[in-house]
């Protein structure tokens, strides 16, 4: 009885061994076939559509070098940023109306060259501003996002950067161009850096005012590139500028008092508050206005600019007042006078362009020109409207 029991106990294990291979042979064939379905349609799909097929294989192939690429371009983005793109772009427009209304001719190629070099200068210095207040920008809700508080670059990639292409920028200006324009816009990059940024921006509330003065140099670049020399017109642009500059500025801060208060930079606002700031502001409009309008009294532009000039003043005159008279919870005014002052200054110059060709390239070839480029037609017309005045040289 017992070997009988024995023996059952054996069969039974025996029989649940066998359902056990079979179940495995069974998943085997199963899958088997599932593979042979698969690769199949795929060798149908790849006889029907071998292009297609192609690219697929292509495109998980070149899978990797795609991802580098795109990490490459936008680690390329971050350092564009870095350069304050819309900054450099007034900067350079402003030079480019230097540049273009100077008296003589400039071959085509060399004035593309100085005009990006020139964009570079510009970029340098906003870089290397970026590199240097990336302490108080990581406090700013305004610059948060910029590529060094969010650690897309380094601050020694930047310092880096930024030191390379000012150095190339200037080199390039002397070399292709010539050394009275390098110097200049070497001495605008470190009056820029030296004197605002690391200087006058975190110890003083007049660092816009001074510091002004390094966004106002362009056009005097972009003369200098022309002619070689430095005249009485690109300087009255220059003071146009820098006489635009503290109420462009101080229209921006005033909406952003509690984040440069946080930060430690004593702009204006923060320092002598919001009644003291709006009243420079027109202040400084109200100064503006005629500066803005001396290109046309002396005889440097035509009536276009002139009546261009005289609408655009009469304007910013009129937002400066509205600021004044507005709430400090009124935030609309200050942003307005903001939004226009950028508007102001490219039409302001546009308008410049505008009546140097409507007027004759030798409209600017006038006594108040340097190094003996005028012509005489341009002489006797510019006698005519400014009398006596004379060449300031530098």
């Amino acid at each position: 009885m017992e070997h009988y029991r024995a023996n059952e106990s054996n069969d039974a294990k025996a029989a649940v061994r066998r359902l056990s291979m079979l179940n495995e042979v069974r998943t085997v064939l199963r899958g088997a076939a599932v593979e042979y379905r698969v690769s199949s349609r795929s060798l149908s799909s790849r006889r029907r559509f071998p292009k297609a097929a192609g690219a697929s294989t292509l495109a998980l192939a070149s899978a990797p070098a795609l991802a580098e690429t795109i990490i490459k371009s936008l680690r390329a983005s971050d350092f564009v940023t870095l350069m304050k793109p819309r900054v450099m772009l007034l900067a350079v427009f402003t030079a480019l109306v230097g540049l273009i209304i100077a008296p003589g001719d400039l071959d085509p190629l060399v004035g593309s060259v100085a005009v990006l070099a020139i964009a570079a200068g510009a970029g340098a210095a906003g870089v290397l501003n970026m590199w240097y207040d990336a302490d108080i920008d990581s406090v700013m809700a305004r610059t948060a996002m910029r590529p060094i508080p969010r650690g897309k670059v380094s601050r020694v990639e930047a310092l880096v950067f930024g030191v390379v292409l000012a150095g190339s920028a200037v080199a390039v200006l002397a070399l292709a161009v010539n050394v009275k324009a390098a110097g200049l816009l070497a001495c605008a990059i470190l009056f820029y850096i030296v004197v605002y940024t690391i200087w006058l921006k975190r110890h003083t509330p007049q660092n816009i005012v001074i510091g002004g003065a390094a966004g106002a140099l362009p056009p005097v670049i972009g003369w200098a590139a022309a002619t070689g020399e430095i005249g009485l017109e690109p300087l009255i642009l220059f003071l146009i500028i820098f006489l635009w500059t503290p109420p462009h500025f101080w229209a921006l801060s005033l909406n952003r008092t509690d984040e440069y208060a946080r930060a430690g930079v004593p702009m204006l606002p923060v320092v002598a508050g919001r009644a003291a700031t709006t009243r420079q502001i027109l202040i400084y409009s109200a100064l503006l206005v005629p500066s803005s309008v001396l290109p046309w009294a002396l005889g440097f532009a035509g009536t276009i600019y002139g009546v261009t000039a005289l609408i655009c003043g009469a304007i910013l005159i009129v937002l400066a007042r509205q600021l004044i008279r507005s709430s400090e919870a009124d935030r609309g005014a200050a942003h307005r006078l903001f939004a226009f002052s950028i508007l102001y200054l490219f039409v302001l110059f546009a308008a410049l362009l505008a009546s140097h060709g409507s007027n004759g390239s030798n409209l600017w070839s006038s006594p108040f020109s340097v190094g003996g480029t005028s012509t005489a037609a341009g002489t006797a017309q510019a006698e005519s409207r400014a009398g006596p005045l004379r060449t300031a040289q530098f």
